[in-house]
């Protein structure tokens, strides 16, 4: 990372506050140092969402991109077609590097967790979750607000670092247990499951796929 006496070191005790200061500290060379390290994941999440939503009007089709950061994945969803988007994140200042990309209608700066958004039930159609789950960042807590604000029927598309669900104290033996739980009381059902390669060069990816039930 440029400039790094801005940054809180990222380790696992890292506080929201932390995180947020991290990003805002960030923001002006976020997409220049993902494209120089070859990040395919926002490609990957516009991709899985083209391929679940394959009427002739993807316009249509209202999608909520969590953890949006700067736009990386609502760029690629807008590259296969989708344009009704809104976005939330933690970092304003990431969230004003978004909006000159003119990519988003609403983008709501919060932190997403188990306390309610400032948005209606059953709003949108799908979420673009990409790159959300790491060190720090959201925790299985907010999976009943993501649900909450996705129509019955919509669907909800995470993609993570794979190795993460192991390493990470947040998530190992919590995460996958969680969305297995939500699945059991009816809340969703898992469409699919997939791991793939280069989430970052030499690291696989994790791509989770549900559907609101």
């Amino acid at each position: 990372m440029s400039n790094e006496m801005v940054f809180v070191p990222w380790n696992q005790n890292i506080s929201l506050e932390g995180v947020r200061k991290n990003y805002d500290g960030w923001a002006t060379s976020y997409d220049r140092e993902y494209a120089e390290l070859g990040y395919i994941a926002p490609r990957c999440c516009a991709e899985t969402l083209a391929e679940t939503f394959t009427g002739p009007d993807r316009r249509q089709i209202r999608i909520l991109d969590v953890a949006a950061g700067t736009g990386l994945a609502g760029e690629e969803l807008q590259k296969v077609g989708f344009t009704d988007m809104d976005a939330v994140d933690c970092s304003q200042k990431m969230l004003d590097e978004a909006k000159v990309k003119n990519i988003y209608g609403r983008l709501i700066c919060d932190f997403v967790g188990p306390e309610q958004l400032d948005i209606e039930n059953d709003a949108y159609d799908a979420i673009a979750c990409c790159g959300g789950f790491a060190t720090g960042h959201l925790k299985d807590d907010c999976f009943p607000e993501l649900i909450r604000v996705v129509k019955p029927g919509g669907i909800i598309c995470i993609i993570m670092r794979e190795e993460f669900l192991h390493t990470l104290e947040a998530y190992k033996d919590k995460l996958e247990p969680a969305m297995a739980r939500l699945e059991q009381e009816g809340l969703w059902e898992r469409v699919s499951r997939d791991v793939f390669p280069d989430f970052y060069p030499n690291k696989a990816g994790v791509r989770f796929v549900f559907r609101v039930l």
